[in-house]
């Protein structure tokens, strides 16, 4: 399994830098070849319009990981912060904070990311501040309890009898010792991403027309499944394998970093 994620995130990756040098957008009109099985012509087969899905395809990973890699750095600067503030500080600090994170997570993280994105309207940009808004949860959640296991250590007050700085301390002597836990779970983070952004996208308000997206194709691909079944299978197999590639990447940093899996259990 181990080798089948490896494979699994290089091939994608060398298929988006391929798609880039070969120019591939995907969004070119062939209307001989609205739904065309696979062929020599189109590997992957052709949509309801005509265009190549696997142009298509390449070009939906690439919105996917370009979105997730901006929710995931966003989130995750939000979350540590909130964490870091909240178990080094403790009291009335940790109270507030640990309140307004429990309300967003009294909500159902996709649906909640779904009214904000049906208020803020469609768009690439509305889409990373609704995953945003929804995301930082877990991250200041695992930043809290790791900062206020480490808050005791002897280096940190030893640091702190010697008159360092706050941020000080904060930044050279508890984030560093956060960095394994927090890659895993940015490794997570990361596939649900993908898993958001598809969903909102098959809704409708995600990645709009003509870029291409996966989510938005599955949506498309549904209503021809009986004559074109491949569309919806290649599409749905591709977001499946991504996402199980990178899921099974964050169980091997797990493993190698020897990462309590708490936040997931």
């Amino acid at each position: 399994m181990k080798k089948f994620a490896s494979i699994i995130l290089v091939f994608w990756l060398s298929a988006v830098l391929i798609g880039r040098a070969l120019d591939l957008h995907g969004n070119d009109i062939h209307l001989n070849s609205i739904l065309s099985s696979p062929s020599l012509q189109h590997w992957f087969g052709a949509d309801d319009l005509g265009r190549d899905i696997f142009a298509r395809i390449l070009r939906g990973v690439e919105v996917s990981f370009t979105v997730a890699a901006m929710v995931t750095f966003i989130t995750m600067f939000i979350g540590i912060f909130v964490g870091l503030l909240a178990g080094f500080y403790g009291g009335k600090i940790d109270q507030t904070l640990m309140q307004i994170t429990d309300i967003f997570l009294a909500f159902p993280g996709v649906l909640l990311a779904i009214a904000f994105a049906a208020v803020l309207g469609p768009g690439v940009t509305n889409l990373v501040i609704a995953l945003c808004i929804v995301g930082w949860v877990s991250y200041a959640r695992l930043a809290r309890g790791q900062t206020l296991s480490l808050r005791s250590r002897q280096h940190v007050q030893a640091a702190e009898s010697l008159g360092a700085s706050v941020p000080r301390i904060l930044l050279k002597h508890i984030l560093p010792l956060l960095g394994s836990v927090l890659i895993v779970e940015a490794t997570y983070s990361l596939a649900s991403v993908m898993i958001a952004e598809a969903s909102l996208s098959f809704l409708g308000l995600g990645i709009q027309a003509p870029n291409a997206s996966w989510g938005a194709m599955l949506r498309d691909g549904v209503r021809y499944m009986l004559v074109a079944p491949h569309y919806v299978l290649l599409v749905g197999l591709s977001l499946m394998s991504l996402i199980l590639a990178i899921n099974l990447l964050g169980d091997q940093l797990r493993d190698k970093l020897d990462v309590k899996d708490t936040e997931h259990a």
